[in-house]
């Protein structure tokens, strides 16, 4: 899909806000993305085509920009949505799953009767990057009792790599930055 006209309007969409949020990281900025109705709805269909005959049963997204593309997603698949989040942003029982980052540590939540046993789900961010986060989210997912069928985002970094993470789960992304 690297070259196809959605990825063009993307790749004209998206900004690129350097130095954000910290030197030396050259932020991708959505919301011009956000702004144009159809190229919103246009990839929103993109990010759930490869999964329309998969029969999902909830869309797992991430915070906060997952949310965005996660719940309209949840809604064309009849699938329930399931918000994962920073620690204590979530109001009930929550299961934790820790990850590494480039400098550190970090976690994030998930209600602890959000997936059900079986449950078949698809996991949705903005951006795959280092892969920590998704990787943390599948492994939630798991060990509440659900399948990851698969991961869907925005666009990728490919050149941080962030697929080998997530090791052979399906993973599909609308545009792919090497």
């Amino acid at each position: 899909m690297s070259d196809s006209p959605l990825v063009q309007r993307v790749q004209r969409a998206i900004r690129d806000v350097p130095d954000f949020p910290k030197a030396g990281i050259n932020f991708k900025d959505i919301t011009p993305l956000l702004a144009d109705v159809v190229l919103l709805q246009d990839v929103i269909r993109a990010m759930q085509a490869p999964f329309a005959v998969s029969d999902i049963s909830h869309v797992v997204a991430v915070e906060s920009r997952g949310f965005l593309f996660g719940v309209p997603m949840a809604l064309s698949l009849g699938a329930a949505f399931v918000p994962v989040r920073k620690p204590g942003k979530l109001p009930w029982k929550t299961a934790s799953e820790g990850y590494a980052l480039e400098y550190g540590e970090d976690a994030i939540e998930i209600h602890s009767d959000a997936i059900t046993r079986g449950a078949r789900v698809l996991v949705v961010d903005d951006v795959l990057a280092t892969g920590g986060t998704a990787a943390a989210t599948c492994r939630l997912v798991e060990r509440q009792g659900g399948v990851v069928v698969g991961v869907s985002v925005l666009m990728e970094l490919g050149f941080l790599r962030g697929r080998d993470a997530l090791g052979e789960r399906r993973t599909q992304a609308v545009w792919r930055v090497d």
